[in-house]
């Protein structure tokens, strides 16, 4: 995930949200999110 740009995260983010995908799925999503500190940038559900 490293290689994706903050906004690609975000987006991906929310997609994966608005799409129902797997749980496991958005909470490495949301791992990565709080490793860059953007978790202000969205609402972080857990």
């Amino acid at each position: 995930m490293e290689h994706l740009s903050d906004e690609l995260l975000l987006e991906s983010y929310h997609k994966a949200n608005e799409l129902k995908l797997n749980p496991d799925f958005v909470y490495l999503i949301e791992q990565e999110i709080e490793r860059r500190n953007l978790s202000e940038r969205i609402s972080v559900h857990n």
